[in-house]
């Protein structure tokens, strides 16, 4: 379980990279262009390390995915102030729910 420090570090990463792009898209200055794409190369650094470290491409890929997916819906909402539907919402759950199926043994 190792693997978990890792593929923790890419969502972090990659929510850290999310803001700075956000910011970006906001402000357009190209400091923020530059944070993110040094973002986005660590971000990738940490996958390899995952990767190396036994979370599988499969496991670890929806592991990824569907945690930086909830964060960044989270991010957006509160502090951009972006809209979310209830299907969205739901999509969230599954999500979520797929996470619990992914660690059962």
């Amino acid at each position: 379980m190792f693997w978990i420090i890792p593929i923790a570090l890419v969502i972090l990463a990659e929510l850290g990279a999310d803001i700075i792009s956000k910011e970006y898209s906001i402000k357009g200055h190209w400091y923020f262009w530059m944070g993110a794409m040094v973002a986005y190369i660590i971000t990738n650094s940490f996958w390899l390390w995952g990767l190396r470290s036994g979370s599988g491409l499969a496991r670890g890929a929806l592991i990824f995915s569907v945690c930086s997916a909830i964060g960044a819906v989270v991010i957006g909402v509160y502090f951009y102030g972006e809209a979310t539907n209830r299907i969205q919402i739901i999509g969230m759950i599954l999500g979520a729910l797929s996470l619990i199926l992914i660690f059962w043994q």
